[in-house]
């Protein structure tokens, strides 16, 4: 190959310099996962052309066979991965290998610990990637010329990883990408070919196109001369997927989630079905250990990739799984659908529309088998909405704890109550909740009923901005008094949760914190403790107006509580109001939101209420009124209006 072009030195983006200085500083037990990693890239530009030659031959230059060839140089100590996939333009190098160009990255790198084990999962989860040559090379080139491009637009690429790296344009008389690897002093245990091919087995035996290495030359006849080695594939070649689930082991499986999913761990579960029906289709899908950096992050393109008769379409989660299953990796392959499928054409497919309602089905079928740890039988599965039959031996089975799926992904699929209709019921089973009986998030809705109190129709909770501040609430001392269970609610999205779960099991939600409470009906004594609350009203009636008309418009109304046995004063909002909680969020959020006033709620049990009762003067009235508001809006974990007069106010009572 001849320069034609003159060369040029770039330096690397400084994220690039921070993820390689990160990876093999964290990285040092894992060296062997560059194989994977490059295997990886080159099967996916083979992946890639395979795609785009469906509509364009031309790209096959003659040459369909694709494939990945390895080839190790003891002498010069190197090793070089070889593909003929789609290639690179110099563009496309520079934008791929010199910069990191995704969504995340700074919250990637927010959340790096020190901790070299921890941050060796997050750097798993951003995918090293081709940056992993790197772990046992001190040099490293690339020579690559895209599919449909002239051989004078080959380039190559090298670099020391030390800041820098060079360019230049070069011929390249195939397509494709060469990587050649100049190992380090300390990774000579990569010259050897068994060492390799050990790697390929753990970590690339699904790849679904060969990769080739030269074979052991084969051993003379006496007085002959030694025969040449013989090129071999050392895979098995063929998507893992479309295989019997009695040819696959746990490894297998484990190996080909990592291959997907960038990912050091096993995953918590797999699902691996075939589906016939009025629509073929076959799904492995994976629920990952742990969430992603990027899970929140709406750029964020990972998930389930679509094959249709085991050719890389495209990574469509959208299409094949609704967003609150975001976390799931995996493939689902079809024979219902054209080759140059686009995502218009997904978006109005019938065949997807059942695809994705039958894998959604199945996905919350394989969280109902981890809830209950143990296998999902056919029988479970709700045939008339799935649409399919099950092929073959389809159990799946767990011993994974919810638990730890739900501290992971919980939030998700709170997402789906809000998002999905159809399977709402369904999703309000596998939520966990802290309550004030269990405040680890590990208590369904099913439990809470069951616990219910006799003459009690109604789930109680309470929204807080935290878990301290909805244990704390001066709401929950009614609750505590009669025993009655609360679910405490402090992830921002419980807000709108709650506003699409109104009811459960044929019991309505009912926030302890809006509207008129009524819970004459629970417990012993109810009559009694009505009776008893009317009387208590009707005395505290002078100390009511005395506090409406010291606190004037800043407030909706004036009450008596029966919410209350410790606290002077409480706020609530009207049943269909917004919260205070809600009403915070969109304020921080910058958003507009309408003037609504809370009611304050006296307690006239309370020392401080009945003072107020007996005072005359309207200077102490007016002052005592205003702390008594402003500690209710603290105890909502808000600020008062002005905290500085709060404080002067406080100090004043003191000095009494």
């Amino acid at each position: 190959m001849t320069a034609t072009a003159a060369k040029e030195t770039r330096a690397f983006q400084t994220e690039v310099k921070q993820l390689l200085d990160l990876m093999i500083h964290s990285l040092y037990s894992n060296k062997e996962i560059f194989l994977r990693e490059l295997i990886s890239n080159a099967s996916d530009a083979a992946d890639k052309l395979r795609f785009e030659a469906t509509k364009d031959d031309a790209l096959n230059e003659g040459d369909s066979d694709l494939h990945v060839y390895i080839d190790v140089d003891k002498e010069a100590r190197t090793i070089t991965i070889r593909d003929n996939g789609i290639g690179m333009s110099r563009d496309e190098v520079v934008n791929n290998i010199g910069t990191i160009a995704r969504s995340g990255t700074k919250e990637f790198f927010g959340q790096l610990t020190g901790d070299q084990e921890q941050d060796a999962h997050l750097i798993g989860q951003f995918g090293v990637g081709f940056y992993s040559s790197f772990l046992i090379a001190d040099k490293v080139t690339l020579t690559t010329r895209r599919a449909g491009l002239t051989k004078e637009h080959g380039v190559h690429w090298e670099s020391a990883g030390d800041g820098e790296y060079e360019l230049d344009t070069v011929e390249k008389e195939t397509r494709g990408t060469e990587i050649v690897l100049h190992l380090r002093e300390e990774a000579d245990e990569y010259l050897d070919d068994y060492r390799l091919k050990s790697i390929i087995h753990k970590y690339a035996d699904h790849i679904p196109f060969p990769i080739r290495m030269m074979g052991t030359p084969l051993p003379a006849a006496e007085g002959e001369e030694e025969k040449a080695a013989e090129i071999e594939t050392v895979n098995q070649a063929s998507a893992l997927w479309t295989r019997p689930k009695s040819e696959l082991s746990d490894e297998d499986y484990n190996n080909f989630y990592k291959h997907i999913g960038h990912d050091f761990e096993d995953p918590m579960a797999h699902l691996h079905q075939k589906l016939e029906g009025k629509y073929e289709y076959s799904l492995l899908l994976y629920l990952p250990k742990r969430a992603p950096f990027d899970l929140w992050q709406a750029e964020s393109k990972h998930g389930v990739k679509l094959y249709v008769r085991r050719v890389f379409i495209m990574e469509a989660s959208e299409e094949l799984l609704p967003r609150y299953l975001r976390f799931v990796r995996g493939v689902m392959d079809t024979n219902d659908l054209p080759l140059n499928v686009s995502r218009e054409i997904l978006q109005k497919s019938p065949a997807m529309d059942a695809m994705k309602k039958g894998a959604t089905k199945r996905v919350l079928g394989l969280l109902e088998d981890l809830v209950k740890n143990s296998p999902v039988t056919d029988a479970e599965i709700d045939s008339d909405v799935v649409d399919a039959e099950i092929v073959g031996e389809e159990k799946e089975e767990s011993s994974v704890d919810y638990a730890d799926f739900w501290s992971q992904f919980g939030n998700c699929l709170k997402e789906g109550v809000i998002e999905d209709d159809a399977n709402r019921d369904r999703i309000a089973k596998l939520l966990r909740f802290s309550t004030t009986t269990s405040d680890d998030q590990t208590v369904s809705l099913s439990e809470y009923v069951a616990r219910m109190q006799e003459g009690q129709d109604t789930i109680y909770f309470i929204t807080a901005e935290s878990l301290a501040a909805a244990k704390h609430s001066p709401h929950l001392e009614v609750f505590r008094k009669k025993g009655i269970e609360v679910v405490l609610l402090h992830d921002r999205i419980d807000e709108w949760l709650t506003s699409h779960l109104t009811e459960f099991d044929d019991k309505k939600l009912q926030s302890i914190a809006k509207g008129e409470l009524d819970l004459s009906s629970i417990g012993e004594n109810a009559e009694e403790d009505k009776k008893e609350h009317e009387e208590k009203a009707k005395a505290a009636e002078p100390a009511v107006e005395k506090v409406k008309e010291a606190l004037g418009d800043k407030v909706k109304d004036v009450r008596v509580t029966d919410r209350l046995t410790e606290s002077p004063a409480c706020l609530v909002s009207e049943q269909f109001d917004m919260s205070s909680n809600m009403e915070r969020i969109l304020k921080q959020a910058g958003q507009s939101v309408p003037d609504m006033k809370p009611i304050l709620e006296i307690n006239p049990d309370h020392e401080l209420i009945q003072r107020l009762a007996k005072m005359r003067s309207q200077d102490k009235i007016n002052d005592f009124s205003s702390i008594l508001f402003d500690q209710a809006v603290l105890a909502e974990g808000a600020l008062p209006e002005d905290p500085a007069g709060f404080v002067r106010k406080i100090n004043a009572l003191l000095k009494q």
